[in-house]
């Protein structure tokens, strides 16, 4: 009888310890989402284009999930844009409406909401960036062009804002007026 108690003990520790290493796998998973989910809240609270009483998100094993309301197509993208530069989002499942389509047909608003969208953010992710002094690089676009200028302490700084910008998406060129200061 004592042979066969001892590998029913030994398949419950092996189950026990297997189901807590599990349990403490989602709660990292969970806490990390709520994280991000944070990270997107704050995000669009902050950033003066988008109402952020309008979206909500949800987060579930990385990917963002975008509901509510926009005016334009172009705040839905902006949205997405925003929500996508943060560390730890694997995808962003956009799923806001957009209230006014029809004005989407004047591509001369639509350019300039556009270029606000890039300018909005290329400057969320360099403040983002810690290795950037985001809060010394201002940030103009037109027509896709980004322009950046300010002042930073290195070369190396620069050329992240420049990398940064450029791979910000609608951005076709950009100009660098960056001074280096010591």
């Amino acid at each position: 009888m004592k042979f066969t108690i001892k590998p029913v003990v030994l398949a419950v520790a092996l189950t026990t310890a297997s189901l807590a290493v599990n349990a403490a796998d989602t709660w990292k998973d969970t806490a990390k989402d709520a994280w991000i989910d944070g990270k997107a809240e704050s995000t669009l609270l902050f950033n003066k284009h988008l109402n952020s009483f309008d979206i909500n998100t949800d987060v579930k094993n990385g990917v963002v999930i975008l509901t509510g309301k926009v005016e334009h197509a172009v705040d839905k993208a902006l949205a997405s844009e925003l929500i996508m530069s943060l560390d730890g989002v694997n995808e962003v499942d956009n799923k806001l409406t957009v209230m006014n389509e029809n004005d989407d047909d004047n591509s001369e608003i639509m350019d300039g909401l556009k270029d606000s969208k890039i300018e909005t953010v290329v400057k969320t992710r360099l403040l983002f960036e810690s290795e950037v002094s985001g809060l010394d690089i201002e940030v103009e676009a037109d027509k896709g062009t980004v322009t950046l200028s300010g002042k930073v302490k290195s070369d190396a700084e620069r050329d992240l804002a420049v990398a940064i910008a450029k791979r910000t998406n609608d951005v076709k060129n950009v100009i660098d007026k960056i001074k280096i200061v010591s």
